[in-house]
């Protein structure tokens, strides 16, 4: 080749390698980091001191010894600060420990609108707990931002049945011995608090110890659900054994998915919350590093609103030899694919192909198919996250390397399924240090995505600035909002549930500003704020004291302004005064008599709710009844046109006249059934509690028809305090 041609050549490679320098989407920024040179496990972001800007906890330690974690806070608002700047106030803020930690959750267990801290340690080298750590701001009348170790407060009961934990494995400073990757949260019983997985890979990852499922009380205690009851004599469980919060019993490696059988214990190091069927219940996707992932069912919706055990579907919700081999480290869920349902990121899955990633779509329904074997993605990997680099709308996954280049993969996503490609060379700089966790915010308010790497073997953190400043302007998405039942007016607040999905990852999007939105029309629209219950499912009330028809639907606003609404529902909301159903009988004269009550129906009072019928013969003598068995319609009599509408047993209440004129219709019944009962303390349903459903009719006399007497419609109406 001339030595021009080949200069040319060299001269052109230099030009694009330049370009492709300079197009980078991310650069390195290690000046905004506090210097850290430890052992480092993971990150997690959130607004510890409520001031507008994300903050960062960091877990150290690992299987290499105990350490300190630490708080780094974002000075954007802080004075003399700049935004996405972190400064390290561990040695004011967090708790003075060390221990073996492997994961660090952002929560706000107690509800009072700050995040608190679970630490999941592993006992590797020397026994220790998990830890809880409190946010002493809020309800704990404290400094925001200022963390508290309340571990034996808030796991009180480790000892007391229906516990699983071996006594043996109890520690006097509060929690239990367990070799524990990750700690999880979501609502999982839909009572408006954050529930606990707390999982194990076991001692020397033996994949034997359970996992445990710890339900919250509201005010950030936590007690174990095991509806099984069984408790361990050691720390494994044996096969055969109950499968404590999973239906059937304890089986390695099970097909099984009737619920005869299910695999609690595995060499879980990550596990998520997800509702990957629509039915607005948080499944849980177990990891499990050297045994094949595993998938339970949250079966509270089917149930009746009532948690029960959990079904081991992993069989049916993946395809056939969905992982293989001994390296599936993590995985991650998120809305691959704008569909309105969670796909999957399965991290060194396909582990005896060198460690491959594998995506997975889901149907809708919960049913995964093999959507992608990531090309380039060998190398042994310990971590994904989920993140928008390009504001274009769909999730791309930074991959944390364990000893080589870190990478970053486009999501190619243009209207049907989603596929990625490798962008690592142009939008990525050199990023080869031991990466075993990676997170991914927008830490300086810009509108665009950063991110953040835990490196291992005392090696700095990598902070990653995201330079391509392209505004989100891509909305939340609500696809799925929760029908509610028609209901009668009561305290209690109808309880709804929506998919929020937003171009982040998880964690971010629990930040976002969430509200419920009812009127019972043509009211103005009324606005209550939302709760994330995680795994992408919001939970919001409406005020239970409403008559009408009410209208609701889900506003849902990202942190750089953007707007989603979902679909407008309602349901009927029948008030204190009944609803009225079945139809009158109509009179010798064609009247069509009517029940009707006002005031209010409180078992507390001894007057006040009164029953009415309208519309009566003039002159008649006539009576009301009431039944609490339900409705029924059954004819009252051949050649009469009424119908009985109350099921038997029912009670008859005191004999009226209507009054009004004979032959018209302007007769009127009325009676107060609260004044009925409390005369006659033996009448049928006493002692009535609260939530009680009664139905009531009309009877009066009408001597020409066939059976001399007829009937009103009828009123269903429900107890209140």
């Amino acid at each position: 080749m001339p030595h021009t041609c080949r200069s040319l050549i060299v001269l052109a490679l230099i030009v694009r390698l330049n370009a492709g320098a300079t197009a980078q989407t991310f650069v390195s920024t290690p000046t905004k980091l506090p210097t850290n040179a430890d052992d480092t496990e993971n990150v997690d972001f959130a607004d510890v001191d409520g001031d507008g800007d994300l903050d960062a906890a960091i877990a150290e330690g690992g299987d290499s010894g105990n350490d300190r974690s630490n708080l780094w806070i974002n000075r954007g608002f802080e004075p003399g600060g700049t935004i996405g700047f972190f400064a390290d106030r561990t040695a004011a803020q967090f708790p003075n420990a060390l221990y073996q930690s492997r994961d660090i959750e952002f929560a706000d267990i107690d509800g009072d609108g700050d995040p608190d801290i679970y630490l999941a340690n592993t006992a590797q080298l020397s026994n220790q707990s998990s830890r809880w750590w409190i946010n002493m701001g809020g309800v704990q009348g404290g400094t925001a931002g200022f963390y508290q170790d309340q571990t034996a407060a808030r796991w009180p009961d480790l000892n007391v049945a229906p516990t699983s934990i071996w006594s043996a494995l109890l520690l006097p400073s509060g929690g239990f011995v367990c070799w524990s990757g990750d700690g999880d949260f979501a609502d999982i019983d839909n009572d408006g608090d954050l529930d606990l997985a707390h999982s194990t890979y076991g001692a020397s990852f033996s994949g034997a110890v359970p996992t445990r499922l710890f339900l919250n009380d509201g005010a950030g205690v936590f007690r174990e659900y095991n509806p099984s009851g069984f408790r361990l004599l050691r720390a494994n469980i044996a096969s055969g054994s109950p499968a404590l919060w999973a239906q059937g019993q304890q089986q390695a490696n099970t097909t099984n998915t009737t619920g005869l059988n299910s695999d609690v214990a595995s060499s879980a190091l990550d596990v998520d919350w997800g509702d990957i069927d629509g039915d607005f219940d948080l499944d849980l996707l177990h990891g499990s590093r050297q045994e094949d992932p595993r998938m339970f069912r949250n079966r509270l919706t089917e149930n009746g609103g009532v948690l029960t055990a959990f079904t081991d579907v992993s069989n049916a919700a993946f395809p056939p030899n969905w992982a293989a081999g001994n390296g599936h480290y993590e995985q991650e869920m998120g809305d691959c694919d704008n569909d309105g349902d969670l796909d999957i990121y399965g991290l060194n899955w396909n582990a005896s192909l060198a460690f491959q990633d594998t995506t997975f779509s889901n149907n809708g329904a919960g049913v995964f198919a093999t959507n992608q074997n990531l090309a380039n993605s060998q190398p042994d990997d310990n971590e994904a996250d989920l993140l928008d680099y390009d504001n274009d709308g769909d999730l791309d996954v930074y991959v944390a390397n364990f000893g080589g280049q870190d990478r970053l993969y486009r999501n190619d996503f243009a209207g049907a399924g989603f596929s990625h490609t490798n962008v690592t060379a142009t939008e990525l700089p050199t990023a080869n240090r031991i990466g075993l966790d990676a997170d991914c915010a927008d830490l300086d308010n810009d509108g665009d995505t950063d991110v953040v790497v835990a490196n291992s073997a005392d090696q700095v953190e990598y902070y990653f600035t995201n330079q391509s400043n392209v505004a989100d302007t891509h909305a939340p998405r609500v696809p799925r909002l929760e029908q509610a039942p028609d209901r009668f007016a009561g305290p209690a607040p109808t309880v709804v549930r929506a998919q929020v999905y937003d171009n982040a990852a998880y964690y971010e999007s629990w930040y976002i500003d969430v509200v419920l939105e009812h009127r019972v029309a043509p009211a103005a629209f009324v606005s209550t704020p939302m709760r994330s219950s995680a795994g992408q499912i919001w939970r919001g009330e409406i005020p239970g004291l409403l008559d009408g028809v009410v209208e609701y639907r889900v506003r849902a606003t990202d942190r750089n302004g953007n707007v989603g609404l979902s679909v407008l529902k309602s349901f009927t909301s029948t008030g204190p005064g009944g609803l009225n159903y079945c139809t009158p009988g109509t009179t010798s004269n064609g009247c069509l008599a009517t029940i009707s009550a006002s005031g209010v129906p409180s078992i507390g009072a001894a007057s006040g709710y009164v029953l009415t019928t309208s519309n009566v013969e003039g002159q008649r003598a006539g009576l009301m009844f009431y039944g609490i068995s339900g409705r029924a319609t059954v004819s009252w009599g051949a050649g009469g046109t009424s119908t009985m509408c109350v099921k038997v047993p029912n009670q008859r209440m005191n004999k009226l006249l209507s009054g009004g004129t004979f032959g018209a219709c302007d007769g009127v019944l009325s009676q107060d059934w609260l004044a009925y009962l409390a005369a006659q303390p033996g009448a049928l349903g006493q002692p009535f509690g609260a939530g009680m459903v009664v139905n009531a009719q009309g009877w009066f006399r009408d001597p020409p028809a066939v059976k001399s007497t007829n009937l009103s419609n009828a009123l269903e109406f429900m107890t209140l305090p």
